[in-house]
């Protein structure tokens, strides 16, 4: 039995840029019209890892089992406080871009480079931090 979590999100790399989704712009959503990576709430009895890959195919239409998983942390949750959430990291190659089939939830995706991506005015701000986290621990960092 895995021991709850919230959820799951996951840094997605096609190539070298990562690939972004436009949240909805609907009222009672966390974060409406902020950038966020492929991911969401785990279904019961879920491990990070599949909650992870659940969502990144009923997102994008991609295989999590495709992709190197390049670093992956349990951290405290932005929205449900008292509970954690997943952080994945994962590479796939240059051309799985080719295979994403954009599902029903967010507006549009859109593949940048992670400078851009750190920059961006709206984007959920907990995964900047965290995609930062892991930029850290890849150049040496804790």
């Amino acid at each position: 039995m895995t021991e709850p979590f919230h959820g799951a999100k996951t840094a997605t790399f096609i190539g070298d840029d990562l690939l972004m989704i436009m949240r909805d712009d609907k009222p009672g959503i966390d974060f409406p019209a902020h950038w966020d990576f492929p991911g969401g709430g785990r279904d019961e009895g879920e491990t990070g890892y599949q909650t992870a890959a659940r969502e990144m195919r009923e997102e994008v239409g991609l295989d999590l089992d495709r992709a190197e998983i390049l670093w992956r942390r349990r951290l405290p949750s932005d929205t449900a406080p008292g509970r954690d959430s997943w952080f994945f990291v994962a590479q796939f190659p240059a051309g799985a871009v080719d295979d994403i089939r954009f599902g029903d939830e967010g507006q549009f995706w859109r593949l940048m480079p992670v400078e851009e991506v750190l920059a961006l005015p709206q984007i959920v701000p907990s995964l900047a931090l965290r995609l930062r986290l892991w930029l850290d621990f890849r150049a040496g960092g804790n």
